[in-house]
């Protein structure tokens, strides 16, 4: 028993190692993932292991009962011998997996085989097998794993099952029961340690799997992490150079190199000295994959250096793309084609993707930029020549009455439009220099007023350095003046407050003017408006601009009656500086 037991063991072994080869096609790790296989899936399954179930037959050994000797496998039996197999662990295998269906049809495969190979356990043998895959198939969950203890249990079982159905059909049962004597012990503890190995190198092998993707996706995220601070300013040779850098350290090629559709922006590694700065395109291999787009694998014969001694035999040539089109190429050098392996070149392609997605960023950002500028520029042509000509003609008429007042005004006016000018480039201003713009722009609409403009301050000092986007406020303060009173003849009041609310400040701009109409209230800020009195551009600019940097916490917020005034207030966060 011992002896047989270990040639069972050995031959398992042997129908093992098939199965590691086997458990390379790609359906056997669907099997293991999905709850439930597709008709199609069922049908391969069910075939693969009814043939796995076939070999495990004919990998048997047989018995002839008269002398008690074992053979090798044989293509038939004879009316005294039976076969001792691991025909089991296939169809079991394909119950706990696949489920029942596929469990009794793999089982049906394998014992039709079994049932005309003849011998006096044929039919028994052919019955069990069926059982065994409906066995199987109980033991089948959709929503977990199968584990090793079950693969062992079901397959142990299978066996059982087979020696009690041997018992119960096979004649004569003298020789039935010396059968199961003989080989019963050694077939369960065999086909039982067989299912649970074949459920374990199937499991190995998708882990190994699951792990090399997990390892390249968390290169590929240390690589985006690296690569995107330099990609945002687009590809230059400065950003160039530290990209091929980090790829060359991450992935360990014999080279990198990154070139735009004219030159080489950098190369990196291997060769070095032969592929300067600004040089031109050397390979056709390059050209053609800025032509068509398309990821190339190139050999010795179409890398070519200016050097013949040059060490690079091989390299992928990946494109960089913007809006559809290639604008670049990513390419890694080895030093032979064997380096270049199927991961490799998936690999590649990933990259290729991720930093066209990071330069589509960066362009987006460029964009976003130019917008933010264009938005800024419009506020600044808001200054009608009408504002300039009037200042202007104010100061004029002062000269004679009033040379103080007319200085005075012309520094305002100087430091107005200066102050407009610098605000172009900046991205934030403090609320101090915010507040020095519109005391500037109120101190020359006041002369112009003649006593009819008063302003009010509220504001409290301790949060003047926060920070706001420029020409914030003095657009809605020349709303009110420009809107608010026009034909008021007196009493003309805009009150600018400016208060600490714990963890936010809250600006406003009230005046005493007639008001807006309800039904325009809602659109301010929120669309240009299409009227005779004005675009509403101004305010729709600053209300976009607080949402961008602040969110729309911080939009726009306006109260007004007619004939009474209105009031436009908005909070800023007390940003960490």
């Amino acid at each position: 028993m011992i002896y047989l037991l270990f040639t069972m063991l050995e031959r398992v072994g042997i129908i093992v190692s098939i199965a590691f080869v086997l458990t390379r096609l790609r359906f056997f790790q669907d099997m293991f993932y999905q709850n439930e296989l597709r008709k199609r899936q069922q049908i391969t399954a069910l075939l693969f292991f009814g043939l796995f179930g076939i070999i495990g037959t004919y990998s048997g050994l047989t018995l002839n009962m008269d002398t008690l000797d074992f053979n090798r496998g044989a293509v038939h039996l004879a009316e005294d011998e039976a076969i001792v197999n691991s025909r089991v662990i296939g169809v079991v295998l394909a119950g706990l997996l696949g489920g029942y269906k596929v469990g009794i049809g793999a089982g049906l495969i394998a014992s039709i085989h079994r049932f005309f190979l003849g011998g006096f356990t044929a039919f028994a043998c052919g019955i069990a097998t069926v059982i065994a895959g409906i066995l199987a198939g109980l033991f089948h969950r959709k929503n977990r794993h199968v584990r090793l203890s079950s693969a062992f249990l079901v397959g142990l079982l299978a066996e059982l099952i087979q020696m009690l159905v041997i018992l119960g059909v096979a004649k004569p049962f003298e020789e039935a029961l010396n059968l199961v004597e003989v080989i019963g012990i050694p077939m369960m503890l065999a086909n039982g340690v067989g299912a649970a190995l074949f459920l374990l190198i199937i499991k190995n092998v998708v882990s190994e799997k699951e792990k090399a993707g997990a390892f390249q996706a968390q290169k590929t995220l240390r690589i985006a992490d690296q690569t995107l601070a330099y990609l945002r300013t687009g590809m230059t040779n400065y950003t160039a150079r530290n990209v091929c850098e980090i790829l060359y350290n991450e992935l360990k090629p014999s080279a990198v190199a990154m070139t735009n559709r004219t030159r080489i922006l950098a190369h990196v590694g291997m060769a070095d000295d032969h592929h300067k700065e600004n040089s031109p395109l050397q390979t056709e291999i390059t050209k053609t994959v800025i032509q068509t787009g398309e990821l190339v694998v190139a050999n010795d014969e179409t890398i070519h250096c200016v050097n013949e001694h040059c060490p690079l035999g091989a390299a992928v040539v990946a494109p960089l793309k913007q809006r559809g089109e290639t604008i670049g190429t990513l390419k890694f050098y080895f030093q032979s084609k064997k380096e270049i392996t199927g991961v490799i070149i998936e690999l590649i392609s990933g990259l290729s993707v991720l930093l066209s997605n990071q330069l589509e960023v960066a362009e987006a950002d460029r964009a976003h930029k130019l917008v933010k500028d264009a938005e800024i520029k419009a506020l600044q042509a808001q200054i009608s020549p009408h504002f300039l000509f009037n200042s202007i003609n104010t100061i004029v008429s002062l000269i004679r009455i009033d040379p103080k007042k007319a200085r005075k005004l012309l520094i305002s006016l100087s430091q107005f439009l200066r102050q407009n000018l610098s605000h172009t480039t900046a991205e934030l201003t403090s609320l101090q220099q915010e507040l020095t713009h519109v005391k500037a722009y109120l101190e020359i609409e006041q002369a112009r007023f003649v006593d009819r403009l008063h302003i009010d301050y509220d504001v409290d000092e301790g949060v003047l350095f926060k920070k706001l986007p420029p020409l914030t406020l003095q657009p809605i303060v020349e709303n009110a003046i420009k809107h608010g009173f026009k034909d008021k003849e007196q009493d003309c009041i805009i009150k600018i407050s400016i208060i600490d609310a714990d963890s936010k400040i809250q600006i406003s701009v009230e005046d005493n003017g007639k008001g807006i109409r309800s039904e325009q209230i809602e659109k301010i800020g929120v669309k240009q408006l299409d009227s005779e009195k004005g675009t509403g551009l101004g305010l729709y600019n600053v209300n976009q601009r607080l949402i961008l940097k602040f969110g729309k916490a911080s939009s726009l917020h306006v109260e007004s009656e007619p004939l009474k005034g209105t009031q436009i207030s908005f909070f800023i966060p007390k940003m960490e500086e």
